[in-house]
């Protein structure tokens, strides 16, 4: 991207009161350099399963949060990405493309557990119903090797981003919330349906973007998720060219009003409040 870009980036942030530079996100075949990622396992697939090739003590021994991986890059402003070889849960794993069907043993896990074997949590009434979740949304397949996650000003020339995840407190998403409405006209342009922390980054952008609409989701809901993310922390993932609009028309929007200013003097009083990045 171009510095001219990044000069109406910052001039933007500054309005909306964002603190903190959003990610972009982004599929590629080249590998990052970059230690905020997974630690490399065989990936279990359902027909491995149900042949019992599956070391669950190593997959659940080696896991790790793509949330947890990404709040140390946000810390470091620095580069997070995972793959089919990365990917720390089964569920990263499902909710970015690179296995499905989702395996058994985690519809069980994130629903009812199975009966003097694994504690389930709870997150789905049923197996039933969660499989059916999983088979209704049917992420799509990573167009790449690695789905990569870095700061937008780091982005350079001809490097575009699929969608841009902004982390922060309702105050400041109440501005880009308000904003999607403002550059699209359409009052559910933003939507928040149930998911994995990573889900609302990854998986339903990318559903969105497939049926052709053009929706940002509101996210960070997930319970198991939610310590990696800042007291009282959102995120809203928005498609990259709906962003730019943003950055493009902000000037003639409601963040040059007055009613925006008596936000805005809530975001640092929230600020001073809650502390930065470094507070979990």
């Amino acid at each position: 991207m171009t510095t001219a870009w990044n000069e109406s980036l910052n001039d933007f942030l500054a309005v909306a009161g964002l603190a903190e530079m959003p990610m972009g996100m982004f599929f590629t075949d080249l590998e990052p350099d970059s230690p905020f990622t997974p630690t490399p396992q065989t990936l279990p697939t359902r027909d491995m399963e149900k042949a019992g090739q599956v070391d669950w003590p190593s997959v659940f021994g080696n896991f790790s949060c793509a949330i947890g991986h990404l709040w140390r890059a946000r810390k470091k402003k620095a580069v997070a990405y995972f793959s089919a070889e990365r990917y720390g849960c089964l569920g990263c794993a499902f909710w970015m493309g690179f296995n499905k069907p989702q395996v058994e043993t985690i519809i069980h896990y994130v629903s009812t557990g199975i009966p003097g074997h694994m504690e389930g949590e709870c997150y789905c009434d049923s197996p039933d119903r969660l499989r059916k979740i999983f088979e209704d949304l049917d992420p799509e397949p990573a167009p790449g090797k690695f789905c990569v996650f870095k700061p937008l000003s780091q982005f350079g020339e001809g490097e575009t981003p699929l969608f841009v995840t902004v982390f922060d407190r309702p105050e400041a998403i109440a501005g880009i919330h308000q904003m999607a409405t403002f550059v699209t006209g359409d009052p559910l342009s933003v939507v928040s349906p149930w998911s994995a922390g990573c889900g609302s980054l990854v998986a339903w952008p990318m559903a969105f973007k497939a049926r052709g609409e053009n929706r940002a989701v509101l996210g960070g809901w997930d319970i198991s998720a939610r310590k990696f993310y800042k007291g009282d922390e959102i995120t809203l993932t928005l498609p990259m060219a709906m962003f730019e609009q943003m950055v493009a028309r902000y000037g003639e929007s409601f963040f040059m009003k007055k009613s925006w200013g008596t936000v805005k003097k809530k975001i640092e009083r929230s600020r001073k409040v809650w502390g930065g990045i470094q507070d979990a």
